[in-house]
């Protein structure tokens, strides 16, 4: 039988929730649900001393109040899935947390297959380590996800992008997550969304020291070898934000490639427990190193259902485009036991986007990915399912102007297909699209489209695009006819582009 339990919260108000006996369990809490389900109420088993209340007031009150109430905090309310206050029940303490959007439970789950094994997650969470491995991708595996759950791969580049965001604005706070990884991330394929969660154990450096050390396969290496040491030991290394950029790479790495970045093939001790230490501590080696290469995968050890993931030759990091294969060696040759050398979540998000740009869409209509970046070949090439772009294929190489007249290039393109959109983060360099952005420069701005066996730009809203090669400003609902070599000025504007078009034909 359920009982509806009232409780007192400390910002004043009352709190309800049903008791059947029965609470959802996490690693620290028993979670049940208010009667509208609107939120949940959290109880901590074990007992929270000064120090720890102290922390989980700070992160309702104070924290919160850094994030959500400044000017456009609303946009992080979906980013974060953050505690609105604490209370206290028969020697209890808990907290109030709102309940996931309904885009962040399966609607489906596994493969209609599972059925007949009795196995369902239909109605769960969709945490983020159900899409970071690729036997869930695999039609081999008995309980891989249903299609309709896995989404494309440029949906992964949005819910990279959004968590590297949502880290981005938690360290501008001094904040750290502690353990941030597949486990307390939810993400949703199917529209590119993603929230933090699990925020009650945040890191203040110098205050509030962590409660956990991270997840397998998250833990920083200066963390997984110093566990040996005394918490109060001076070499002891706790998670920070240094760590947490360790974890968010990884996150990225495995989201886009649903592979580890130092699993791989090399054994640094027969003894499993110290190898797992050693492989992920002092002794951690990228898996695709170009220097050293003992760490590959070996592919006669690995399972068919991680394949062609596994194959770091058949689908090397690389395909990820050239922004992200330098933050990938920043992060995991550079930084990896160099924590001040690792990315930072705003390196993340600039390169996500920027790599974006680079996206095309697969010509073949049952690719899984849907998507590849373009290799800048003049024979580009699906990497996932072999097939090659047939076709002319314009590319809008950006330049911008330091002076008046004068254009430097950005290593910077747009790809173009049809129904590609210009935002005005393309059209003017000091625009860049992130929280900040007004509704108004949300809005497409220009689009591309096949005419006729012709590609078109068509002009929505750019006051000043001109066709510097004809001579000729093309007013609103007016188009251009895109060809190699040509010259575009999208604005004249403070930080305004000229794109100059170049066409590979395959």
């Amino acid at each position: 039988m359920s009982n509806i339990i009232t409780v007192n919260g400390a910002d004043g108000k009352s709190y309800q929730y049903v008791d059947d006996g029965s609470p959802m369990q996490g690693g620290m809490k028993d979670v049940f649900f208010s009667p509208d389900r609107s939120y949940v109420v959290a109880f901590f088993r074990d007992k929270q001393d000064h120090n720890s209340k102290e922390r989980l007031n700070n992160i309702v009150n104070t924290f919160r109040e850094r994030i959500f109430s400044q000017a456009g905090g609303e946009y992080w309310q979906d980013l974060f899935c953050w505690p609105t206050s604490t209370v206290e029940y028969n020697g209890r303490t808990g907290i109030i947390v709102p309940v996931y959007q309904k885009h962040f439970f399966f609607t489906t789950g596994y493969n209609p297959g599972a059925a007949q094994l009795n196995a369902s997650i239909k109605g769960k969470e969709k945490e983020g380590k159900w899409f970071a491995s690729p036997q869930f991708r695999s039609k081999n595996f008995k309980l891989h996800l249903d299609k309709s759950e896995l989404g494309d791969w440029f949906k992964f580049f949005l819910i990279a992008i959004r968590i590297s965001r949502a880290v981005r604005r938690m360290h501008a706070a001094g904040l750290a997550h502690s353990d941030l990884s597949y486990k307390n991330v939810l993400i949703d394929p199917c529209t590119g969304n993603a929230a933090i969660i699990d925020i009650d154990g945040l890191v203040v450096p110098g205050k509030y020291p962590p409660d956990v050390v991270g997840t397998p396969d998250f833990i920083a290496p200066e963390v997984m070898s110093t566990l040996h040491l005394q918490k109060n030991d001076p070499n002891r290394k706790l998670p920070r934000i240094e760590t947490d950029r360790h974890a968010l790479a990884v996150m990225i790495y495995m989201y886009l490639l649903y592979r580890h970045p130092l699993r791989g093939g090399k054994v640094n001790d027969i003894d499993p427990q110290k190898d797992e230490e050693l492989s992920m501590g002092s002794k951690a080696l990228f898996i695709e190193h170009p220097a050293d290469q003992s760490n590959r995968p070996k592919l006669n050890q690995v399972k068919p259902t991680h394949l062609p993931w596994a194959d770091i030759t058949k689908i090397p990091y690389t395909v990820c485009g050239p922004y992200l294969k330098a933050l990938f060696d920043k992060a995991f040759i550079d930084g990896l036991h160099n924590p001040a050398l690792r990315p930072t979540a705003n390196d993340w998000e600039e390169a996500l986007i920027r790599t974006t740009d680079l996206m095309q869409p697969c010509q073949n209509p049952s690719c899984d990915q849907k998507w590849f970046v373009f290799d800048n070949t003049t024979k580009p090439c699906c990497p996932f399912c072999g097939t090659v772009y047939r076709g002319q294929l314009p590319i809008l190489n950006l330049y911008w102007s330091r002076k008046p007249g004068s254009f430097v290039p950005e290593n910077q393109r747009l790809m173009v297909y049809t129904g590609q959109n210009i935002y005005t983060w393309h059209s003017n360099r000091n625009v860049f699209p992130n929280e900040r952005l007004t509704a108004d420069q949300r809005k497409p701005v220009a689009d591309f489209h096949l005419h006729n066996g012709k590609w078109i730009l068509i002009n929505r809203r750019l006051p000043d695009l001109k066709d510097l090669d004809a001579d000729r400003v093309v007013a609103f609902g007016e188009s251009i006819e895109l060809k190699d070599n040509q010259k575009i000025l999208l604005s004249k504007e403070d930080g305004g582009r000229l794109a100059i078009v170049q066409i590979v034909s395959a």
